[in-house]
């Protein structure tokens, strides 16, 4: 059986200089998830909604995740797995054509629920740090993993107008809209159903982990000890704004649409635009 091996010093031949102990968080399972939701309400303020229920068409705009809603909980038959439940809040963007053809820009609130089972591990400890003492929240996370969710702004993929007998009700999607996500719109959103509706189809990627405090013992190469000078930017530092100014890069990519200019200027031409 190979040596155990301890913190401390190490040979050379190892390749780093000591084993180190660290606390940290260990990624207990995770995954990833390519989602395509469909049909999600669109809800407006009462002003975009009068809009609406005049509109003949609806073109797509943009979508914008405003924050997302974890939870999480222990699957009682099934030991060491766990439930996470994400319930993602997103801004739409939509431009909407009345009967005049004129274009009206509308924004709006979707909700998506997203449940799935990842394994988290099993630990029976709780767990106080001396920064929760005298006064402080009591802090027992020994039992529970803890969730992680990686989301990025959504592809719309579709948008449409459906009449309000196709109407879901607030309650189908989330019971109840955070305050941090309420704010963000200036006026209070209506949950009810008006003669039309926007729907919207997004494509969303995500990863989703659980993780658990951890104590591991690491290779250590060196000390991290920063290798360049701090900068000065502010007024105190006198340099000559011409020299300054020559050190900038010349901005080419603000003259030219993407990839217009190919891969530069061929040498016969003799523009000189390259120089």
């Amino acid at each position: 059986m190979a040596e155990m091996v301890v913190p401390g010093p190490v040979g050379e031949e190892k390749g780093f200089r000591e084993a180190v102990c660290v606390h940290t968080k260990k990624i207990m399972d995770s995954c990833q998830s390519k989602d395509c939701l469909e049909n999600l309400r669109v809800y407006v303020n009462d002003e975009d909604q009068r809009v609406i229920d005049q509109a003949v068409s609806v073109k797509s705009g943009a979508a914008e995740l405003l924050y997302a809603y974890i939870d999480v909980e222990e699957m009682r038959y099934k030991k060491g797995f766990y439930a996470v439940n994400v319930c993602c809040y997103y801004r739409i963007r939509a431009d909407v054509s009345t009967c005049a053809g004129r274009l009206t820009p509308v924004s709006g609130l979707s909700v998506f629920r997203k449940r799935c089972v990842l394994y988290g591990g099993s630990s029976g400890a709780k767990v106080f740090s001396s920064a929760t003492c005298g006064g402080g929240p009591i802090r027992e996370d020994g039992a529970m993993p803890e969730a992680i969710v990686e989301v990025v702004d959504p592809m719309v993929l579709c948008m449409r107008l459906l009449d309000g007998r196709c109407c879901q009700s607030m309650n189908d999607d989330c019971a109840e809209v955070p305050q941090l996500v309420a704010d963000c719109f200036p006026e209070a959103l209506n949950m009810c159903c008006g003669s039309q509706n926007i729907y919207v189809t997004l494509g969303q990627f995500s990863i989703l982990r659980l993780e658990r405090d951890t104590q591991l013992l690491m290779p250590a190469y060196d000390y991290c000890i920063p290798c360049k000078a701090c900068s000065c930017e502010d007024e105190s530092c006198q340099k000559d704004p011409c020299e300054l100014f020559q050190s900038v890069n010349f901005p080419m990519d603000a003259f030219f649409p993407s990839g217009e200019r190919g891969g530069g200027c061929p040498e016969s031409s003799g523009c000189g635009c390259c120089k």
